[in-house]
């Protein structure tokens, strides 16, 4: 009996070692096979910006109310591509100004001027209008245009012709009076004067080349950038030359004139040789095919005899490219008689082909035009007659004393 229940044991036994077998041999078959292959761990995420910790001492921050926003719901900028640019944003280049034509433009500007010069044409007629032209009268008449700045010789000349007009035609009526008046100031003016720019290319297809001369405070660089927009309202192609490069800002101011109505600017260093502009101006409107060049000259060439020299110099240089066509002398009209002494120490230096009058319109002393055209002997061509861009015309006589006298 022993012998049965220990062969029963050792059967039991058997049969769980064979199962145990078996399953073993299972599991082994479901596992993967072994790699030996690195698999690298994925890369930890940026950490989220942590507020710095408060130090000992500190109040704490308050809680943030607003939710926390998950990747999808934060709003990111918009990348390059997707930038659009709005029409107000896009920067255009300004454009081009269009002068006022030149023809006609002292008529336009006849009001401007009549403002201030209406007192020496009403004067004059009040005065010719008397009942009684007596010796007391025709000195009132004689002290009116000195006023006006006519000059001595001028007026005498003026005063005796009508004189004898007036006693031999015996008119006296307003109309007529005014009639007489206009064809005297007109003829003392020299309605016959040649009052031209030359400022149209030459036969040999050099640029002409305009000299501006004339002291500080004439308005000298200003009268030149707007004399540019003239002859561009004439179809002229203009190159400006900065030869004024002892006064601070000077090129700046001209080349902006330039800039406005398309004509370059050429420009030296500050305090560099004006003549060296000058000559690099004519240069390049040369190589350009441009049809006048405009040379800003140096404002305080009056008040050294070395300036002055150097002003000569600026005219000797830029005749190396050929004659030089004009030399306009700028004059502010206020001056009166001061301004014949400025006239008179640069035509000792440079040959003035023609004067320009500034702030004509600010004066009643009108007769400056008499004047200066007697004491030099060359006509006023152009008058500036405000701050405007445009204001300034080419010099009419007969518009001129019409402005002076009224309707």
């Amino acid at each position: 009996m022993e012998y049965v229940i220990l062969a029963v044991v050792i059967a039991v036994i058997a049969v769980g070692a064979v199962a145990g077998l078996v399953v073993s041999g299972r599991r082994r078959k479901e596992l993967p096979p072994k790699s030996t292959t690195t698999i690298a761990p994925p890369a930890p995420e940026a950490p989220a910006p942590q507020a710095e910790e408060p130090h000992v001492g500190d109040e704490a921050a308050p809680p943030r109310e607003e939710p926390v926003q998950t990747v999808e719901e934060v709003e990111l900028p918009p990348t390059a591509e997707t930038v659009e640019v709005t029409p107000e944003q896009v920067i255009e280049a300004p454009a081009l100004e269009v002068p006022e034509p030149t023809a006609g433009r002292l008529v336009r500007l006849r009001s401007r001027l009549s403002r201030s010069q209406n007192a020496l044409g009403k004067g004059l007629l009040t005065l010719l209008s008397r009942d009684r032209l007596d010796e007391d009268t025709w000195e009132e008449i004689e002290d009116t245009l000195l006023t006006a700045d006519i000059g001595v010789a001028p007026t005498q000349e003026l005063v005796e012709r009508l004189r004898t007009r007036v006693k031999v035609l015996g008119t006296r009526s307003p109309e007529e009076l005014r009639g007489l008046l206009r064809e005297e100031l007109v003829d003392l003016i020299g309605a016959d004067s040649d009052r031209s720019l030359h400022t149209a290319k030459q036969a040999d297809g050099r640029p002409a080349v305009v000299l501006v001369v004339g002291v500080n405070g004439v308005g000298k660089t200003t009268t030149s950038g707007k004399l540019g927009r003239v002859l561009v309202a004439d179809g002229r192609t203009v190159v400006l030359g900065a030869a004024d490069t002892f006064r601070a800002a000077a090129a700046d101011q001209l080349q902006t004139w330039g800039e406005r109505v398309g004509a370059r600017t050429v420009r030296g260093p500050e305090g560099g040789d004006p003549a060296s502009v000058a000559f690099d101006a004519v240069k390049e409107a040369i190589a350009e095919g441009a049809d006048t060049v405009l040379i800003d000259t140096a404002g305080r060439l009056h008040t050294k005899t070395g300036l002055m020299d150097e002003l000569g110099k600026v005219k000797r240089v830029v005749e190396k490219h050929g004659p030089v066509n004009e030399v306009l002398l700028v004059l502010d009209a206020t001056t009166g008689q001061n301004g014949l002494v400025q006239a008179r120490v640069f035509a000792e230096v440079v040959d003035i082909t023609g004067i320009v009058l500034t702030k004509l319109d600010g004066t009643a002393k009108g007769g400056i035009v008499v004047a200066v055209q007697r004491e030099l002997g060359v006509p006023v061509k152009l008058i500036g007659l405000g701050e405007g861009a445009d204001d300034l015309a080419p010099f009419e006589p007969g518009a001129f004393v019409d402005a002076l006298i009224g309707d």
